[in-house]
């Protein structure tokens, strides 16, 4: 299996970041990771391994990037409109210089917006801001409201909200987006999420659906046994869904 190992400087992070290419052609998967993760992450996991036969037959290549979560949603000694500041140089960063990067290693047309749990929103969030980047998104035991208190899962927010905490939460800014080029964007995109029947998550995974259902975006939602929120699932997901 080709890997390839990037180290660069991120003009808008001001910062170098990380990433792992796995794979040399194919649907092009860019693999967040899950909260607090780092680019070696899914390859740690071993879900690479569960799907090797695709990418060594070069029907799928990764791009695993790194993650900021300690100094955007997890950085809790900042205010929570500095966290949102911080993520959203994160997403200009994957949009303005990971995206570009990624068409210029590969030209095959499809981009797949993949991550588990916290890499999930991730996935999720950015590709329902930004439809036109991505032709697929592949969501493994999500959470799409990040102001939810359940478990031991906080509200990242603190109970503050704004502007950019309703524009960067799924569940909130979708049952509102009246965009006609936004939407046929959306409904073009092949859209598959999965949660555990257990998963804390599981409610906010089926809302999601039924947002997506009464905007007429087609998507798919499997519900697995357990919690399955865990590499161990990850790793049978892979197989099925990527």
């Amino acid at each position: 299996m080709n890997r390839e190992y990037y180290k660069q400087w991120s003009s808008e992070l001001k910062r170098e970041m990380e990433m792992i290419i796995l794979g040399h052609s194919g649907q092009k998967v860019l693999v967040f990771p899950t909260r607090g993760g780092r680019f070696y992450e899914y390859e740690n996991l071993r879900i690479p391994q569960k799907i090797s036969a695709k990418i060594e037959q070069g029907e799928l290549q990764l791009f695993c990037v790194d993650g900021i979560d300690s100094e955007s949603f997890y950085c809790f000694w900042a205010h929570p409109s500095g966290r949102l500041e911080r993520y959203l140089q994160y997403e200009r960063y994957i949009i303005n210089e990971v995206i570009p990067f990624i068409h210029r290693k590969n030209p095959h047309p499809m981009l797949v917006a993949h991550g588990c749990s916290l890499g999930a929103f991730h996935a999720a969030n950015i590709a329902f801001r930004h439809p036109q980047q991505f032709q697929r998104l592949v969501a493994f035991s999500g959470r799409f409201d990040l102001t939810l208190n359940i478990e031991y899962f906080r509200d990242l927010f603190d109970g503050f909200y704004n502007d950019e905490v309703y524009f960067n939460t799924p569940t909130h800014f979708l049952p509102n987006l009246n965009c006609t080029f936004q939407l046929s964007q959306l409904r073009q995109m092949e859209i598959t999420l999965v949660i555990g029947e257990q998963d804390p998550f599981y409610e906010n995974n089926r809302h999601l659906s039924d947002i997506l259902r009464n905007k007429q975006i087609e998507h798919k939602l499997y519900v697995w046994r357990e919690r399955a929120h865990r590499g161990y699932y990850w790793r049978r997901m892979a197989p099925l869904y990527l």
